[in-house]
């Protein structure tokens, strides 16, 4: 091997890294031993070939050489690739080569046990390792743990003989081109399993294949379908995740006696001579087989795709509504604990919310549109109609990738057994009972929030009991009709559990989320934005949306702002009312935070904290609810949000009741009746009371608020 030319090719493919727009995700990499290895990698595209070199050079800087397909080692080309370690698989001395490089830890090697590109990602057939190709079916290839056990071999043989019998030892060397012993590597030869994922898997014409076509005439449709897959990943963006697994080493598999024996002997072997204990060694070169091909592809990066295509696939029916699939995905990704040893996209380590509000969700509609485009569904409003011969059927093996990605997506996750029996048993199980699932899941999920915050922020003498703070469920007679219902800003759910009470006793389920923040300590508030305040929300929409047939929303303060803003944004809402909303404060804390908030900023540049001004006193109506301190942060937050909501009200286009008490001391009534006039409901209502005080639900006079806001809701 030329090191130049080696080290040449490392700069020209950190160069082609540079320009391409590929995410490159190293992970495990402390999983490679020292000295000289055998990397067995999954094979999908030719991309491996090019880029793992490179990458694993760096981490170890031994050089790395690989097999490639003969058809390669043609003109220029094929010189060149001889000079940068690449060997062909029609080669008559590359055993001889792998063998002698290990021994002398003069580089390490790439072997694809699958034998060739797998471009449809099948590789198990009635759970058993099957690689399906162009030409048929055959199982992986043992070369790899062949090469690793023989060269292990030969390295212990060497090492054991070296001081009894020098003679036998030098002939043995020499057969390997070996000169000098004291090169023979001290460190044990070990095969490392190595998984490649890519997402997303997308193919459309690009300027790759475009340029190939115009310096060559009739371009096999091979090598199109190539530089459309592969080019398309390293100019759009695909992340690639290379993950290594857990090191095979060689030595335990020689522990037999037999193989030991032979090891030990001190008679003449020459290479091409077959070994009394060859047939064990065939025997632990399947077994270790079988176990780095379970290793590399149950190390697969589960993503989005993945996911969806999965369900799309064993679904038992060929009508699948959009929203059931997209529950499904939800606890598919949610529920990560039972799946031990499974390895997940970054994306699904964050809040899977969107896939139960949001309607667009960008993730699950590219994914949709990409199942549209290649005909394994068609879409009918809210219904997905499948085409389950794209699935499960033959397709051509060099266009899997462009004509149906979709099955070759699904096909990735067939060897991840975990994975592919909660899957299955998610797309069998009725609707019904997914939506109990996930209502018991967000209920559980809530509450544990709430317990985290409250032992983490608790002050004593301040926190209030857990009874005050914790979220609420009223159930009702009906799931015809349910009612997220939310605090204000301070309090915590306890302060509405009054009308929740009276709407359940009108038959309506209730659901009272603790917005972020509240019914800990004003330190948990000072710590949050009012981004926080909406998940909580958005949290609650999602369990009710499960639970009841129909959602209307409403708050308190600013609850009655989240409700609003709430109900601007989800469209699948059937109503809202808003009580003493906050468009406008009347309390002074508010006129000077923002100066307060730019003081404290001024503070922590000069780190100056005993300057800061960070809460201000707080006379509550409530103060067995309330906080009696009002972080000078939150009421930041508490403006942003109000900001927010203005620009957001024309679209509220729901039956909406805006009321509001005529002497709040706390919010002006001029900003609720803007507030109602700028909703972009034609059903809209306004109700004014005439009560000295802000908390208008509770005390004197709550009753009136409670039957007018029932009014409402049984209006709808």
């Amino acid at each position: 091997m030329n090191l130049f030319a080696f080290k040449t090719t490392g700069f020209a493919i950190k160069t082609l890294s540079n320009l391409s727009r590929a995410r490159i995700d190293i992970q495990c990499a402390e999983n490679i031993p020292d000295g000289p290895n055998i990397f067995v990698i999954n094979h999908f595209t030719r991309i491996e070939t090019f880029l793992l070199p490179y990458h694993i050079f760096k981490l170890t800087q031994i050089p790395v050489w690989s097999l490639a397909a003969a058809e390669l080692f043609t003109g220029a080309f094929g010189s060149y690739l001889e000079r940068v370690g690449a060997v062909s698989l029609k080669n008559p001395d590359r055993d001889k080569l792998i063998v002698k490089t290990l021994l002398t830890g003069e580089a390490s090697w790439i072997i694809f046990p699958e034998g060739r590109m797998v471009k449809n990602k099948k590789i198990v057939e009635k759970g058993k390792f099957m690689i399906s190709y162009a030409g048929g079916k055959r199982p992986p290839h043992t070369g790899a743990a062949s090469l690793g056990i023989r060269s292990e071999f030969y390295r212990q043989r060497l090492k054991t003989l070296s001081d009894t019998d020098p003679e036998m030892v030098a002939q043995l060397a020499s057969q390997f081109g070996i000169r000098d012993l004291g090169s023979v590597s001290d460190n044990a030869i070990h095969i490392v399993p190595v998984n490649l994922t890519y997402y997303p898997l997308r193919t459309k014409e690009n300027i790759l294949a475009k340029i190939a076509s115009w310096m060559v005439e009739d371009l096999p449709e091979r090598l199109v379908e190539e530089i459309m897959t592969e080019g398309e990943m390293l100019l759009s963006g695909v992340d690639i995740h290379i993950r290594f697994g857990e090191p095979i080493p060689m030595g335990p598999c020689l522990d037999a006696d037999s193989i030991q024996r032979d090891i030990q002997y001190h008679g003449r072997y020459n290479l091409q001579d077959k070994l009394p204990s060859a047939g064990r060694m065939r025997k632990a070169s399947l077994k270790i087989m079988q176990r780095y091909m379970r290793d590399i592809y149950s190390m697969t990066t589960v993503n989005y795709d993945h996911i969806f295509a999965s369900l799309l696939k064993y679904s038992p029916v060929n009508q699948i509504d959009r929203e059931a699939l997209k529950r499904r995905a939800f606890l598919a990704i949610t529920r990560k604990r039972k799946l031990k040893g499974v390895n997940f996209h970054p994306d699904l380590y964050e809040d899977q919310l969107p896939l139960l509000t949001d309607e667009n969700f960008s993730k699950f509609e590219d994914f949709v549109g990409l199942a549209e485009d290649k005909g394994v569904i068609s879409v009918n409003g809210d219904k997905l109609i499948r085409d389950k011969s794209l699935l499960s059927g033959v397709f051509d093996f060099h266009r899997a990738r462009i004509d149906n990605p979709v099955a070759v997506i699904a096909n990735e996750v067939e060897p991840m057994k975990k994975l592919l029996r909660r899957i299955s048993r998610l797309s069998l199980q009725p609707q019904f009972w997914i939506k109990r699932k996930i209502v018991r899941q967000l209920k559980q999920d809530a509450l544990a929030e709430f317990s985290t915050d409250y032992d983490h922020f608790f002050v004593q003498g301040e926190t209030k009991p857990r009874r005050i703070g914790q979220p609420r469920l009223i159930r009702g007679r009906s799931r015809k009709l349910g009612i997220l219902l939310s605090h204000g800003y301070m309090a915590a759910p306890m302060e509405v559990l009054t009308l929740a009470g009276y709407l359940g006793r009108l038959g309506y389920w209730v659901y009272i989320p603790r917005l972020r923040g509240h019914g800990t300590s004003p330190e948990d508030l000072a710590s949050r934005s009012y981004l926080d305040w909406m998940t909580s929300m958005e949290k609650g929409y999602a369990l009710m949306r499960n639970l009841c047939r129909k959602i209307v929303v409403g708050g308190f303060s600013t609850g009655a702002a989240l409700a609003l803003k709430l109900a601007a944004d989800i469209k699948d809402i059937q109503g809202v009312f808003a009580i003493s909303t906050p468009i406008r404060l009347q309390y002074l804390s508010s006129r000077f935070a923002p100066a307060v908030d730019v003081w404290n900023q001024l503070m922590d540049k000069v780190r100056l904290e005993d300057g800061k001004m960070e809460f201000v006193e707080n006379k509550p109506e409530n103060p067995h609810i309330n906080y009696h301190r009002n972080p000078v942060a939150g009421i930041r937050e508490l403006e942003r949000l109000m900001d927010r909501l203005e620009e957001k009200l024309p679209d509220v286009k729901i039956p909406a009741l805006v009321v509001q008490s005529q002497q709040d001391p706390v919010v002006d009534p001029r900003g609720s009746e803007r507030l109602f006039k700028k909703l972009g409901s034609e059903d809209k209502k306004y109700v004014v009371f005439n009560y000295q005080r802000h908390g208008i639900l509770l005390g004197d006079g709550a009753e009136q608020v409670y039957r007018t806001i029932g009014q409402f809701v049984q209006s709808l």
